[in-house]
């Protein structure tokens, strides 16, 4: 029998706890999750790519079927390359349900030997966003029951070096 091997994909700008807990739920499902830290041209991130994948390597050190890694292609794209044939995505809301409803069919389009595999967020993480993180941590707020340690450390070492109101991507419009 093969493998079941899935990848997590998303910006993880920053990662947090309710990444972890469908990283968590997705190494219990899968022999192996490759979480896929990828470069999102429609997002401005906070932090770097390198910053991004070390963050999260950081707080999955603990999984033992988990990895992380980079990727700047479309998500089927790398699915097929690490050998995938599924794709794990969480839900927190209808919105999030209406965006991923597109995405999955365009994806099935493109590869219908990949699945997507649709993760409910965890009752306690689903006021928790990226974007909501940003904000709070721009702003001096303590993100500290939101984020892994490492991940909490970074946010307050900007927000502590004169960097409040720095562009977070989640409330400015567009340039």
């Amino acid at each position: 029998m093969t493998d079941r091997i899935a990848i997590y994909p998303g910006s993880f700008d920053p990662p947090t706890n309710g990444h972890l807990d469908i990283v968590q739920r997705a190494a219990d499902l899968f022999d192996r999750v490759v979480v896929a830290v990828g470069t999102n041209l429609a997002k401005k991130t906070f932090f770097s790519g390198a910053e991004r994948i070390a963050m999260m390597r950081e707080a999955c050190a603990g999984f033992r079927n988990v990895e992380i890694r980079g990727f700047d292609t479309l998500t089927v794209e790398f699915a097929r390359s690490v050998g995938a044939r599924f794709v794990i995505r969480g839900i927190r809301a209808l919105s999030d349900f209406e965006f991923e409803f597109e995405m999955a069919n365009m994806n099935r389009r493109l590869a219908p030997e990949i699945e997507m595999v649709f993760l409910m967020t965890s009752p306690q993480w689903l006021y928790l966003s990226a974007s909501r993180v940003k904000e709070l941590a721009a702003f001096g707020a303590s993100v500290d029951d939101m984020v892994p340690p490492a991940v909490a450390k970074r946010l307050a070492h900007h927000a502590s070096g004169g960097k409040r109101g720095l562009r977070t991507g989640a409330t400015e419009p567009s340039d």
